[in-house]
């Protein structure tokens, strides 16, 4: 059985469905990450994962059935990062990250010294080793992206759901970010499932690639495997004639390249 599977996710806004019966499953130590063009349904299904959004299906991470997990018991299995944080308050960016250790908190507990050393330690693996002071507020929008995923490495959940992570970060920080992701994930045989805008990005950072068209699960790739005329074929259906080539960086790391094809082609 994989350690994690969503069996017929069906979920929308008001009376309109946006996925349908849609299904997946993952292995542990693997990132997962989701393509499709806007209004596929991506949003709409990590929403769906981490419980924010009314849905009908059933969620199994490691043999436990998400849906029936109270809002504590669920933060501690799975972490969400949204495309905004939310946060609308003075703190600083060592307090948000210590905000990850609060479904371990008692009430009214404060963070522990390990705790608060651990914080640390994921803000300088993130980048903002020396940002622990600044408020959040103040820091551009790339890094609360970063400071929010160092707040989730913190809180150790067992499924890591991101929304776009990469969307205000820039060329450096998006493949750092998600170097980091598969380092978490495959240290202790984690679950990550991402959304990303940047297909290159997915293609060359993720484990598996899950298609989805018009709120459908296409198909999934695996691009350290499969054939290009393979992935060719899925991504067309999103992202109309495409290319892949391969090339290699001057340590001779492979990289897939994809080419946009046809008269709207730059």
């Amino acid at each position: 059985m994989s350690g994690f599977q969503a069996k017929g996710i069906c979920a929308g806004y008001g009376a309109k469905r946006v996925i349908d019966g849609l299904s997946l499953s993952m292995e542990s130590g693997r990132v997962m990450g989701i393509l499709g063009a806007n209004g596929s349904g991506k949003t709409t299904l990590i929403k769906s994962i981490c419980g924010i959004l009314r849905h009908e299906g059933e969620c199994m991470l490691e043999g436990v059935t998400l849906e029936k997990l109270s809002a504590r018991q669920l933060a501690q299995k799975c972490s969400y990062i949204p495309q905004r944080s939310g946060i609308s308050i003075d703190l600083s960016a060592l307090d948000v990250v210590l905000m990850g250790f609060n479904p371990q908190l008692k009430l009214l507990a404060h963070p522990s010294a390990a705790m608060k050393k651990q914080a640390l330690e994921a803000l300088e693996m993130v980048g903002l080793g020396d940002r622990t002071q600044e408020n959040y507020l103040n820091l551009s929008e790339g890094q609360k992206q970063l400071c929010i995923l160092a707040r989730t490495l913190v809180a150790d959940s067992r499924l890591l759901l991101l929304d776009e992570p990469e969307s205000a970060l820039d060329f450096r920080f998006r493949y750092r970010m998600l170097s980091t992701i598969r380092d978490w994930v495959q240290s202790d045989g984690r679950f990550a499932l991402v959304t990303l805008h940047d297909p290159m990005l997915a293609l060359n950072g993720c484990d598996d690639l899950l298609i989805l068209k018009d709120g459908r699960n296409i198909g999934v790739l695996h691009p350290g495997t499969d054939s290009f005329e393979k992935m060719e074929e899925l991504l067309c259906a999103v992202y109309g004639r495409v290319s892949l080539v391969s090339c290699a960086d001057r340590t001779g790391r492979r990289h897939i390249v994809m080419l946009k094809e046809g008269e709207d082609a730059l």
